[in-house]
């Protein structure tokens, strides 16, 4: 027989649950990082060649939810995997919709000055690089923002450019690509849909020799492009969906990041690896979408 004590205690139980429900997907937004491993060996790799790389990617700066500290956190945890090389997949910039505040260029750009590695310290652009550069919008001659503030912290950028890596006397080429959704449709600037400014074939023809080829891409949507030139593409811009429900998913950044979410993908000889990455986009909700860094060990199977 239910008493009024067990009734108080149901109903206390109740709304602790119902707390804990809400409370939760904040929680997982400002969880840790966990360290999520891949271990593959891509078509054409040299025999031999061992590389850790360390894949950080959707950062989204702002406060309350990226603020300096948490990314000089991340930073330092990304460095304690020992990486020969470190690669960033964009969208540095807020994205927030539900933020105290932007974390300017000043404040998130000298957080990653820690960050170096044997092979360098990588980095592509993501569409809110893009997206919140008023002048690049206007003028997409222009060197952005993001960019200078990268390069100012010691890291090298690739924007639709190949160069070659070399470790142990064995060499790939890594690939940077420009952003696939940069440029906002804009009546003003004559552009009525959404336009990239990437260039997978210029890209591509920077590569000298029959080398496998990495390529950095914020949007995973290019891999259903690449051939089998490109061994291994890498990209972030998913989080994951950023709410998954036991495999449901009821958004998604891009037509690809739908097929490709999170985790290892192959197609004939080629793979993708795509990161959940760690922030959020408009609004902080992360379900089944915990913040990650990714380590790939390639040629080490």
């Amino acid at each position: 027989m239910l008493t009024r004590r067990s009734l108080l205690k149901l109903a206390g139980a109740g709304l602790a649950g119902l707390a804990a429900a809400v409370a939760y997907p904040f929680t997982e937004v400002l969880a840790r990082p966990r360290i999520e491993q891949y271990r593959l060996t891509p078509n054409g790799w040299p025999e031999g060649l061992r590389l850790r790389a360390c894949v950080v990617a959707d950062i989204h700066a702002c406060e309350p939810w990226m603020d300096r500290r948490r990314i000089e956190a991340i930073c330092a945890q990304a460095l304690d995997l020992k990486p020969d090389i470190i690669l960033l997949l964009g969208d540095y910039l807020s994205g927030m919709t539900l933020s105290t505040d932007h974390l300017a260029r000043s404040e998130w750009a000298p957080a990653l000055r820690s960050l170096a590695a044997p092979l360098g310290v990588h980095a592509v652009l993501g569409n809110h690089d893009y997206w919140e550069d008023s002048a690049f919008q206007q003028d997409p001659t222009m060197v952005p923002l993001v960019v200078r503030a990268l390069e100012g912290s010691g890291v090298m950028v690739h924007i639709n450019r190949a160069v070659p890596i070399e470790k142990d006397g064995k060499r790939f080429w890594l690939a940077g690509l420009g952003d696939q959704m940069a440029l906002l449709p804009s009546a003003e600037f004559g552009r009525p849909h959404m336009k990239g400014v990437d260039d997978l074939q210029a890209t591509l023809a920077q590569v000298a020799g029959s080398e496998p080829v990495i390529l950095l891409a914020h949007e995973p949507d290019i891999f259903n492009a690449v051939d089998d030139r490109v061994a291994l593409t890498v990209s972030g811009h998913t989080h994951g969906g950023q709410i998954n429900l036991f495999g449901w998913r009821p958004f998604s950044a891009s037509p690809g990041s739908a097929l490709y979410p999170g985790g290892v993908y192959q197609k004939g000889r080629c793979h993708l690896v795509v990161s959940r990455g760690l922030g959020c986009s408009a609004i902080p909700v992360r379900i089944g979408n915990r913040p990650e860094l990714v380590l790939l060990e390639l040629g080490n199977e």
